[in-house]
């Protein structure tokens, strides 16, 4: 066993026979984090002793918007890629800003000295260290959580060297398929600074024309050097250097140019310590919102630590101008071995290096691989980190509803499972053939659920008025309106798509379920946030809803994927049926007719977790303990091997690091654990007896709840606030509070 294990195994022992042993739960507050949760973060900290080779090799940091892959190559220098939210280039690909190489004369992480490369989570840093004691110099990196900035300070014990350099990146024009994505420009400049930046000039689509997004380097005491670089007069001891980061769409170069010198008098006379402070305050509050550190068996710590790195990779991305990216968030980095099909002669795989701007599944979001990194963020807590992705939606609603309009003549909208991000729907004909994504009108009902649950857990009557209504109501208008009516009166949604797996059927399953759930949840909102003209309306669509299609397999009552069972090919590895458990909470734990859930579950057609595959939620929503194990255990270890950091995960149907694996064993995890059905909050409703867990969640109604669990049983228990512990339901039977 090596040192490093042994030590992560004494660090968990110590940490659960402080916290378990004697039953106690973190004490947080508005400061600083308790000492016991600390120790649980440093648990989980990443840690390399070792050189890297290319961007494979680099650990994630970010500030929401701005993020970094960090890697040290075998040369000793220090690389980093940034990327942002919004740097859309001309093809409508979310792209790097550029690459920064740092290097240090003498190398102190390249003479033979321990080397070591540190991800620290509570504060969200990364630190790295070459040689011991006084003589380890350190060079430490962080994205400011509250200002578009990059920090990077060496400290030397000796005088040395620094070279900072801006890597040379998109320096020709190429032709793409959204058209000709134009070079970076580096702006010459007699000032003691790097500006470049990325200009959308070459492209037709308005959407995209006249966006520029780049940075600008500077640092105390560095000069400008030969090529796109910084260094200091004479060697020193003590370097430090910002980044500062901008996105605008402008009229000209110089008009970025202007903005973004605001940006930087902004930001760069702040200080220092006083806003690493601050950062660290942020990520103090984040790390408080929610936890789950769990104990048994050899599975437990793997686990533990994929939920705790794939919540802070998320918290690194989340906050940006528009929602995260399931094809590689905004980690992307280079791939010498991207497939590119096979051979038709040999049969071999061909592959082919690409860049870190490149991801499959391009630029475009797809709403059933965006949705996997939202759905957990609601009993994380992390209510800010959904608001671009409501946002984008949002912003999308008015162009789709002209669209509709001129494509179909009737009111509404919808969301389109494939779109950039700005919106947009393809014209479907009468006679156009099926496909995956024509006529898969389900996202808006989707989102609307979300957004529901959002309201829930946060009570913002705001949100509720100028977001979720417009965006909710406008698809309802879209079903009642674009779809006929049956000889019984009955809304017949037909020709429409049964999600990707069947195309062009009759009343699916999904669609039906998310109009009945989405129409029962806006029936509950309060009298005064909707009128009774709209209430009305609502109830009298809703009694015009086809019943959720049902009928038997292998013997078995089962919920269809749409009317006519046998009618239709399967086209993808989906169960639609099992929409009615998840998204749209149908049928479940004490709910009604749950033998019918259940036999559903267990005559699907599709029989897979990991990326998308929703079974890892399913499980646990059906209270099936050892599969949902198995499964959330598989999503939150799956590592692609050619990625260094643990929770770059496998690729699946997407593209590396997905985060579909992550969000999904996110959400399957905190399901295992809790699962909240109005004003019920049901507790262990699948957590395996071997597994000993210390956990705070968050419920609906502005409610946490807190807890010890041991060998099936709850040792101990908080909820706040107190009024809501009658609202408690200890689904194991054999649980004692």
């Amino acid at each position: 066993m090596s040192k490093k294990l042994v030590y992560r195994v004494l660090l968990i022992f110590i940490f659960f026979h402080s916290c378990i042993s004697f039953g106690n739960t973190f004490k947080v507050g508005k400061g600083s984090l308790d000492k016991q949760l600390q120790r649980a973060l440093s648990t989980y900290d990443v840690s390399w002793d070792s050189l890297g080779f290319y961007s494979a090799q680099s650990m994630p940091l970010g500030n929401g918007d701005i993020a970094l892959n960090v890697w040290t190559e075998q040369n000793g220098d220090v690389l980093f890629y940034i990327s942002k939210s919004d740097a859309w280039n001309e093809a409508g690909n979310l792209v790097k800003l550029g690459r920064v190489r740092v290097s240090l004369t003498p190398n102190p992480f390249f003479n033979g000295a321990p080397f070591q490369q540190v991800l620290h989570l509570k504060d969200s840093k990364i630190e790295i260290s070459g040689g011991e004691g006084p003589q380890k110099t350190k060079l430490t990196i962080w994205v400011d959580a509250n200002h578009p900035v990059i920090r990077v300070q060496v400290s030397s014990p000796t005088a040395i060297g620094v070279k900072v350099k801006l890597d040379p990146w998109r320096q020709e024009a190429k032709n793409a398929p959204g058209g000709l994505v134009s070079a970076d420009v580096v702006i010459p400049s007699t000032k003691n600074e790097i500006v470049w930046y990325h200009r959308n000039d070459k492209t037709k689509n308005p959407n995209l024309m006249n966006r520029t997004f780049g940075a600008l380097i500077e640092g105390k005491g560095l000069i400008k050097g030969e090529g796109n670089s910084l260094q200091p007069l004479l060697p020193g001891k003590d370097f430090s250097f910002s980044i500062f980061s901008y996105t605008a769409i402008t009229q000209t170069p110089g008009n970025w140019m202007t903005q973004l010198n605001r940006v930087v008098e902004k930001n760069s006379s702040l200080d220092w310590n006083k806003t690493f402070a601050e950062h660290t305050q942020w990520w103090d509050n984040f790390w408080q919102r929610s936890w789950i550190f769990i104990q048994g068996d050899s599975a437990a710590g793997d686990v533990t630590r994929g939920y705790v790195l794939q919540r802070f990779k998320t918290a690194c991305v989340g906050r940006g101008a528009f929602a995260m990216k399931f094809n590689g968030s905004l980690f992307t980095m280079d791939n010498p071995t991207e497939g590119k099909g096979k051979d038709k002669v040999t049969g071999k795989d061909i592959t082919e290096p690409v860049d870190a701007d490149f991801r499959a599944w391009g630029g475009q979001y797809w709403f059933q691989n965006t949705r996997p990194m939202y759905w957990p963020r609601l009993a994380a807590g992390d209510f800010d980190m959904m608001l671009p992705l409501f946002k984008m939606y949002h912003d999308m609603l008015t162009a789709n509803t002209v669209q509709v309009m001129e494509y179909y003549g009737h009111k509404g909208a919808y969301f389109a499972e494939t779109a950039p991000f700005y919106g947009g729907l393809p014209n479907i004909k009468p006679d156009s053939k099926g496909s995956y994504t024509f006529r898969y009108f389900t996202p808006i009902l989707e989102l609307s659920a979300m957004m529901l649950d959002y309201y829930a857990y946060t009570g913002d009557e705001k949100f509720v008025k100028q977001t979720l209504l417009p965006i909710a109501s406008s698809g309802l208008t879209f079903f009642e309106e674009h779809f006929p009516h049956d000889q019984q009166g009955k809304l017949l949604l037909s020709p429409d798509n049964s999600i990707e797996m069947y195309w062009d059927v009759c009343n699916p399953l999904p669609d039906i379920a998310g109009l009945h759930y989405v129409l029962d949840r806006l029936l509950e909102l309060p009298v005064d946030l909707v009128d009774m003209k709209t209430r009305n309306n609502w109830q009298k669509f809703k009694k015009l809803l086809p019943e959720i299609p049902t009928g038997f397999k292998n013997g078995k009552r089962v919920i269809l994927p749409y009317v006519d069972a046998n009618g239709s090919t399967a086209h993808n590895t989906e169960n639609p049926e099992l929409y009615a458990i998840y998204p749209f909470r149908i049928y479940g734990l004490g709910k009604a007719d749950f033998q019918l859930a259940l036999e559903t579950f267990n005559e699907r057609l599709i029989k897979r977790t990991g990326c998308w595959h929703q079974d890892v939620i399913d499980a646990p929503m059906l209270g099936l303990t050892d599969l949902a194990k198995t499964d959330v255990t598989l999503n939150l270890t799956r590592q692609d091997k050619r990625l260094r950091f643990p929770a770059f995960w496998d690729r699946g149907h997407d593209y590396m690091p997905d985060e579909d694996n992550g969000g999904n064993g996110e959400l399957g995890l905190q399901k295992m654990l809790m699962q909240c059905d109005g004003s019920r909050i049901l507790l262990l409703p699948a957590w395996p007896k071997e597994w000993s867990v210390n956990f705070k969640l968050n419920a609906p109604y502005n409610t946490t709840v807190e807890g010890i669990v041991k060998n099936g049983k709850i040792l101990k228990i908080k909820v706040t606030p107190e009024s809501r512990r009658k609202d408690i339901v200890i689904f194991n039977n054999k649980a004692a509070m």
